[in-house]
């Protein structure tokens, strides 16, 4: 062997056993983080996270599909992951109507790919690598969607029931304008699982374009027409350049703290009936201010999201309680959010005493949550 090709036989060694640093810009890629629930039945209708942190399920029209999405144990034999994201067909559509699309999606941040160089000249090419287990055989199509311009890529799914794994390389992007270094969604991957014919009608765009509709899933077949039909997804990773490279499996105490950027939830995992959520005081008989620290700065100003109505919730002020009537993120003149806390107001018809300590507790239930949703 020359000395050359031992050169680039270390440099592929030391890439493989992952010694190169951080290369997947995909967070939770492995499945393993699941904050909002493990299990959330009869979705389909409508779009939202549900289950696995950053995977995001889009829907667009209306389809009668209906499914179980869960964080499953299934997942590849021998390459270490522990966990999959899963779609149990529930209710099956076995002709969609032709505006629909049923997708699976990640969202990217502009500053996470300033690295791509999109946009210039000296766009760089990415590589896209993953599992699916499918009873759908046939067709699939990956796109990579960022502002108005897309590109797209088809995938043969083999055999049923069966994982296999993928691996598509897409060219950079030298046209449309530069990513914008900020914390916005500036890229989406998108994993269809089923179409209409609005988006299937053309012929697919495997190069960079304005994004015409009828080009974007061409040969997509339906992985919801049968209720015995299940896909499952796992080892998703992007990467900069055309090799792909081992998965990337990061530690779940990371995994968690990336995620908590999206979203941050606190849950009652004591059993007790009463859990404190937040401190702080009384400015008047109604309104009061309590502080949450967070363990992960938040992407953005976030929503607030509670695991029942307001009523579950109490106000604990001067040794009596009081029934919130509202909870709401403070607004910035107020206090607002800060990097590594969230000043929330609590509501109540009466009650509270000016200048008295109040904190916000649970009403009597051993099930409640907080959660502070900042995703893109």
């Amino acid at each position: 062997m020359t000395k050359a090709a031992e050169l680039a036989k270390m440099g592929e060694v030391l890439t493989n056993s992952q010694i190169g640093g951080r290369r997947n810009i995909v967070i939770n890629g492995g499945m393993n983080v699941a904050q909002r629930s493990t299990s959330e039945t009869g979705k389909g209708a409508d779009a939202g996270y549900f289950t696995v942190d950053r995977m995001y399920y889009f829907e667009n029209g209306t389809t009668d599909v209906r499914f179980t999405q869960s964080q499953s144990t299934d997942v590849p034999t021998g390459e270490g992951f522990a966990k999959s994201l899963k779609f149990d067909c529930t209710t099956a559509d076995a002709s969609l109507a032709s505006d629909n699309q049923l997708t699976l999606k990640y969202r990217i941040e502009g500053q996470d790919i300033q690295q791509l160089k999109w946009g210039t000249s000296s766009a760089e090419k990415i590589t896209l690598s993953f599992y699916i287990k499918s009873t759908k055989t046939g067709t699939f199509i990956v796109e990579l969607s960022r502002e108005s311009r897309k590109i797209s890529q088809a995938y043969t799914v083999s055999s049923s029931d069966t994982w296999e794994k993928k691996t598509l390389t897409f060219d950079g992007d030298t046209g449309g304008s530069v990513v914008t270094n900020d914390s916005s969604n500036r890229l989406e991957i998108n994993y269809y699982m089923g179409v209409g014919t609005n988006y299937s009608s053309g012929t697919l765009d495997t190069a960079w374009t304005g994004g015409t509709n009828a080009n974007r899933a061409v040969g997509q077949v339906n992985a919801f027409d049968n209720t015995s039909n299940n896909i499952l997804f796992t080892g998703i990773q992007l990467e900069v350049g055309e090799q792909a490279t081992p998965f990337e499996h990061r530690s779940f105490g990371e995994e968690l703290r990336l995620c908590q950027r999206y979203f941050n939830i606190e849950k009652d995992g004591t059993g007790g009936t009463f859990k404190r959520y937040a401190h702080g005081g009384a400015h008047t008989t109604t309104q009061g201010s309590c502080t949450v620290p967070l363990s992960t700065p938040l992407r953005d100003v976030p929503s607030i999201v509670l695991s029942g109505n307001v009523n579950t919730f109490l106000a604990h002020s001067a040794g009596g309680t009081d029934a919130l009537t509202s909870l709401i993120i403070a607004t910035d003149s107020d206090g607002g959010t800060f990097n590594n806390q969230i000043e929330i107001t609590p509501v109540v018809s009466s009650g509270l005493v000016a200048g008295e300590a109040v904190a916000i507790i649970s009403n009597s239930s051993t099930s409640t949550s907080i959660a502070f949703d900042a995703e893109l």
